[in-house]
């Protein structure tokens, strides 16, 4: 099997996995594990993109772009998950 059609698996297995979390969240009563929900999903995000930077723009043939670009995708995400977290309710 090609990489690129290993990486497109991998990326429909991963937004399932993001669609599974969310209807998961959304089924819940409120407040009980959407925070968690929301985190997961973010990270879903990042591992797609992730995926895509180095599969699908071939950046993987370019390992210090890739690094480059991991640290700034790792970097807006952190900065995401920072402000989710801020935003997110406080429940006890």
């Amino acid at each position: 099997m090609q990489i690129i059609t290993r990486a497109w698996l991998l990326l429909l297995g991963l937004s399932a996995a993001s669609t599974l979390v969310s209807f998961g969240v959304t089924l819940q009563r409120p407040a009980t594990i959407p925070f968690l929900g929301g985190i997961v999903i973010l990270l879903l995000a990042w591992a797609k993109a992730r995926i895509i930077a180095s599969r699908y723009l071939e950046l993987a043939q370019a390992p210090a772009y890739l690094r480059g670009f991991s640290l700034i995708l790792a970097l807006f995400m952190i900065a995401l998950l920072t402000l989710y977290m801020a935003a997110a309710p406080v429940t006890g």
